[in-house]
């Protein structure tokens, strides 16, 4: 039987093999194919995926504790496997015909996704939707069959699938971190998308979506809020175990250039070390137990409150905020030779501070909407609870 730790220890077993094709990876400005292929055949993709289209259906923490081991070897695969292992988790939440056409030739399936609404044009149509417009940062597009796409309609936000039949990849991928994960620009021109391939965003806050009557586990009865933005923060979390794990390997034997001290034996290397390994640990300490309170209140029959559904998402961008003070904490007493392109201490520094760009975990936007709710205040913005 395939359950949470036989998993993990597939993970585990990839890591080698993602830091070994860390360059290449960005040389190449995406997923190597290599690394595609060692995801599905692990398994590790389907871990939360419904079991009904052949998925393990395991308690959503699963792939967040995956990305996080995956991480510690290459910040982009990490970041692509928490995107496509998320969206088998998202998919279940859309209407049954809809799961059923997206799965309908293989049980794996990639999709990317792109949820910002701003530049998408919706409107109504008979049994569903005309959308066309351009969606930015959709990572891991080039290994996708599928693109899930935000729009705003008249009844709200709604994610659109749509296959690759139905939209182009235009290449404007050239950054300074997270260069692996090819989060380049989807474009359509018109396409038709039946109903059946849109999902009530507000319905899946509360719980209330299609894949609770369907699948009816856990992982469909929960606000997805409370556990979506892990999907960003759990790479992170990875960086910057890999981060410590580098550091450690790179510190031992070094000597100071000026002195000829061993850098293992200074005081302020013993210093930093301990304080970034203690932000990475609480950072997996933090995530773990948001995801053990949620299921635990779900399998009470109960729903996380509003106060609840505003600290997870303030703790989302909390992880990702501790790790990467933990990252450069260690990026700053590696001394000079970290700037080279051959160390992985730089790569962990400039993927950590790319990923915490991201609207989902940005520390300010969450933090306040926390306070705000904690002194009985409206939220700002309640769709980001």
């Amino acid at each position: 039987m395939v359950d949470r730790d036989e998993l993990l220890h597939r993970a585990a077993g990839l890591v080698p093999a993602l830091r070994d094709r860390a360059a290449l990876t960005e040389e190449l400005r995406q997923i190597p194919q290599d690394t595609v292929d060692d995801f599905h055949a692990s398994g590790i993709l389907r871990a939360s995926q419904p079991a009904r289209f052949g998925g393990y259906e395991i308690d959503y923490p699963v792939v967040l504790d995956i990305a996080a081991e995956l991480g510690r070897g290459c910040g982009s695969s990490s970041w692509c496997y928490s995107i496509w292992a998320s969206h088998n988790w998202l998919v279940g939440m859309f209407p049954e015909k809809g799961q059923k056409e997206y799965w309908a030739d293989s049980a794996d399936v990639l999709s990317s996704t792109s949820f910002n609404p701003t530049r998408a044009k919706v409107t109504p149509a008979k049994g569903g939707y005309k959308l066309s417009g351009r969606w930015d940062f959709s990572s891991g597009c080039d290994a996708a069959e599928w693109a899930m796409l935000g729009g705003n309609t008249a009844e709200g936000l709604r994610w659109f699938l749509i296959p690759r039949r139905d939209y182009t990849i235009e290449d404007t991928w050239f950054v300074s971190g997270l260069r692996g994960t090819g989060s380049k620009d989807i474009v359509i021109e018109e396409t038709f998308v039946p109903e059946y391939r849109a999902a009530d965003v507000a319905e899946m806050r509360v719980g209330q979506s299609p894949g609770r009557s369907i699948h009816g586990s856990c992982n469909y009865l929960i606000p997805h809020t409370t556990m979506l933005s892990y999907t960003l923060a759990a790479p992170v979390l990875g960086m910057a175990q890999g981060a410590v794990d580098v550091f450690e390997e790179q510190v031992v034997g070094r000597v100071t250039y000026t002195t000829g001290d061993k850098l293992g034996e200074n005081s302020s290397v013993h210093i930093r070390l301990s304080e970034a390994e203690a932000e990475v640990h609480s950072a997996r300490l933090i995530m773990k137990n948001d995801g053990e309170e949620v299921f635990g209140q779900i399998r009470r029959g109960e729903m996380p409150s509003i106060n609840q559904r505003a600290r997870c998402r303030r703790n989302q961008a909390y992880v990702a905020k501790l790790a990467v003070r933990a990252v450069d904490r260690l990026f700053e007493a590696s001394g000079g030779h970290v700037l080279f392109n051959s160390n992985p201490m730089q790569r962990f520094h400039r993927d950590a501070h790319a990923a915490s760009h991201h609207f989902g975990i940005h520390w300010e936007t969450l933090a306040e909407e926390y306070g705000r709710v904690r002194l009985g205040l409206e939220l700002k913005n309640p769709g980001r609870i």
